[in-house]
């Protein structure tokens, strides 16, 4: 459906740490489809030595998890999108449950996110989902809530100013 181009109009994941590549599917408020080849050339990998073995170049779980919530974020702001962090409204992760796993992940295998939109509160969502290599599940969200804020809200104060 898209790739990286529209995705960065969205959401304002950058260089290193965006980790979609394309939409497949998007039903607007109710679900998402994302997909994220792994490479052997991802910074995790970059301490790997020579010796390293196979099973060495497991996705790491986390980014596996970080990459399912983007596409969350996408889908929960796909109407409002905000590309820049410093001004407008920002996404939150507020809370992840019920995740699991369900084997390794290795370079050349594609990362195929669902996400489904099941509640959505005021600036908050609830999303759950799972992702898919192929044919076999490799981690499942139970729930994960994102919401909403104005960056000025999460601005730190300005300093008193010092009397003198």
């Amino acid at each position: 459906m898209f790739g990286v181009a529209q995705i960065r109009k969205v959401v304002p994941h950058r260089y290193p740490i965006l980790l979609l590549d394309r939409v497949v599917e998007l039903v607007p408020g109710e679900r998402l489809t994302a997909l994220k080849a792994v490479s052997c050339t991802e910074s995790c990998y970059e301490g790997l030595g020579n010796d390293s073995a196979d099973r060495d170049y497991a996705y790491p779980a986390t980014l596996i998890v970080e990459s399912w919530a983007q596409a969350g974020v996408l889908l929960a702001t796909w109407d409002k999108p905000n590309p820049d962090v410093l001004v407008g409204a920002v996404g939150l992760a507020g809370a992840i449950n019920n995740v699991s796993f369900g084997g390794p992940v290795y370079p050349g295998e594609v990362l195929e996110h669902r996400v489904r939109l099941t509640k959505v509160l005021g600036d908050t969502v609830i999303l759950e989902g799972e992702t898919v290599v192929g044919d076999r599940t490799v981690m499942r969200v139970g729930q994960f809530v994102e919401t909403q804020r104005p960056v000025s809200a999460l601005r730190p104060a300005e300093p008193a100013p010092v009397a003198g």
